[in-house]
C-alpha cells in the first residue's frame, strides 16, 4: 500500500540567535494591522490585552525597534499601527512561507 506524506515546516526568524516572529507573532501583527487597536485585536485573537502588548514588546525588543506604533485614548479612542519596520516585517515574513510553501508544495514522500 502507497502513502503520500506532506512536508510542513515551522518556520520563524532570529536576529543575533534571539527568535523575533514566527506564525503567533505573525498573527499578532497581521491582526492588530487589520483592527487598528491593541484592544480590538486581543479581543478577536482571544487573547489579554497584556499577554498581546507584551508579545509585541519582546519581539521589538528582540530586533531593537519599534514595530507598533500607539496613540492612547482608553478603550473607544486608542489607536495602533504598524511601524514601517513592522510592515515590513509581515511582508518579508509572508514572502519567505509563500516560497517554502511553494517549494514544498512540489515535493512528496511516498511510503
Amino acid at each position: 500500500m502507497s502513502r503520500e506524506l506532506r512536508p510542513k515546516f515551522k518556520l520563524w526568524l532570529e536576529y543575533e540567535g534571539k527568535p523575533v516572529i514566527g506564525r503567533g507573532g505573525y498573527v499578532i501583527l497581521k491582526v492588530v494591522s487589520e483592527e487598528g487597536s491593541l484592544q480590538k485585536a486581543a479581543q478577536r485573537l482571544g487573547m489579554s490585552y497584556r499577554y498581546l502588548w507584551g508579545y509585541i514588546r519582546n519581539m521589538e525588543k528582540a530586533l531593537g525597534v519599534a514595530l507598533v506604533e500607539r496613540s492612547r485614548g482608553g478603550r473607544e479612542k486608542g489607536k495602533a499601527e504598524l511601524t514601517r519596520e513592522g510592515r515590513l516585517l509581515l511582508e518579508k515574513y509572508e514572502e519567505l512561507e509563500r516560497r517554502v510553501e511553494n517549494l514544498l508544495a512540489r515535493e512528496g514522500v511516498s511510503l
